[in-house]
């Protein structure tokens, strides 16, 4: 981690791709930059833009400012990382909170940050933070909860996760509710941690716990999790990537080639 927290501060530029902008920096960069904000006393937010998020960034201004509003935002999807590419921009990898739940837990046991989990089914956040222990025994988890559902429409629910929260005073919130309603919850949380690090990791506590299988590596370096995720679970995400997310990335690829060609 050495030299890159030294540069950490300064370091957080971005660069568009179609409707957002993203930070080129590979996953060791983010957890080092993550690291030295901690040494320093400042949180922030992590948020991770897919392809569905471009998407939906495309046409909502609120969702775009989700995105443009974080203080860290990572390529999570290839197709996002590819448009950039052939805009001319390189952006190092593809990180995904779902990775980004280990490294930046790895550091939190270095450095001994506590952590939260917040998210994923009932029982997830439980099983995710034995997963998590299990690799990184120096590992402090202050707090594992699942909301119940439709928690985001009662107050009480709200207090009540924000009371938990605070009690615990964790350095480190993952969020695990998937986008946007993740990262709208984190908003009103972080005022009461303003020293805390808050990432939107969507799926990421239910693939630690091992709730919902992970495509092998192999498939997620050729930018092909969906198609694993979509053989997983083809009900509940057949409209999404086949009808709405494939046919926006092939055009998002294509503005972005004729941009480059014509620029």
């Amino acid at each position: 981690m050495g030299a890159w927290v030294r540069k950490a501060k300064t370091r957080t530029r971005r660069v568009r791709v179609g409707p957002i902008s993203v930070n080129p920096m590979t996953e060791v960069e983010v957890v080092d930059h993550v690291v030295a904000a901690l040494k320093r006393g400042e949180g922030g937010r992590i948020v991770t833009p897919n392809i569905d998020i471009c998407r939906s960034a495309s046409r909502d201004p609120e969702i775009r400012a989700l995105v443009e509003n974080a203080d860290l935002a990572v390529a999570d999807g290839m197709p996002v990382v590819w448009a950039a590419r052939l805009l001319g921009v390189r952006l190092p990898a593809r990180i995904t909170g779902a990775d980004l739940i280990w490294s930046l837990s790895e550091a939190a046991a270095f450095y001994r940050f506590p952590i939260y989990l917040l998210g994923g089914p009932p029982g997830a956040p439980e099983r995710a933070a034995c997963a998590l222990l299990d690799r990184y025994p120096g590992l402090i988890v202050t707090g594992a909860c699942s909301p119940p559902y439709g928690f985001e429409d009662e107050p009480g629910e709200i207090a009540a996760i924000r009371s938990a929260l605070v009690r615990a005073n964790p350095r480190i919130v993952f969020v695990g509710l998937g986008f946007p309603r993740q990262e709208r919850l984190i908003e009103r949380l972080r005022e009461e941690l303003p020293g805390a690090w808050f990432v939107g990791c969507g799926a990421a506590i239910a693939f630690a716990a091992g709730a919902v299988p992970r495509a092998p590596r192999w498939m997620r370096q050729a930018g092909l999790e969906w198609l694993f995720r979509l053989a997983s679970e083809p009900g509940r995400l057949a409209r999404r990537y086949l009808v709405e997310d494939l046919p926006y990335a092939l055009g998002l690829l294509t503005v972005c080639a004729l941009k480059r060609l014509f620029s």
